[in-house]
């Protein structure tokens, strides 16, 4: 199971774990990220189809470089307050290296190739740090 979801609604965290538990004996690590508002407000805009579609394309890349068994991605749009969930990557393996490094990898990318812009409640829109830019560059060169 690989699947990369938009949504406007909250993620329920364990229900996603519970469904990549769900693949079989062979799933011996399930990594998680969450990210979520801190302080105030935020406004998550994207263009859907083209967000999907790229989250996808990191799963299957993702796919190519770890004997992962299925992974999922979870981004919200919309006004969101603080405390709440932003994004969720999940990935089940064999092994927990390969579920961490594929985490870790989805995550890097997620941060800087998907489109989505956020734009904090004084209007300011948030540029992808310079931090978050070369870690997924490092993906390159492993």
């Amino acid at each position: 199971m690989f699947e990369a979801r938009i949504s406007t609604e909250p993620f329920d965290i364990g229900n996603e774990h519970a469904r990549l538990a769900r693949l079989g004996p062979h799933v011996g690590a399930i990594v998680t990220f969450t990210g979520q508002v801190r302080d105030g407000v935020l406004e998550l805009e994207t263009w859907p189809g083209a967000a999907e579609r790229r989250m996808a394309a990191l799963l299957a890349e993702a796919r190519a470089r770890w004997p992962i068994a299925g992974a999922t991605i979870v981004h919200r749009h919309g006004r969101l307050e603080a405390g709440e969930p932003i994004v969720l990557v999940a990935v089940a393996a064999a092994h927990r290296a390969e579920a961490f490094e594929a985490a870790a990898f989805l995550m890097d990318w997620l941060k800087t190739a998907a489109p989505f812009w956020k734009k904090e409640a004084d209007g300011t829109w948030v540029d992808a740090q310079e931090r978050d830019i070369e870690a997924a560059r490092a993906w390159d060169r492993r």
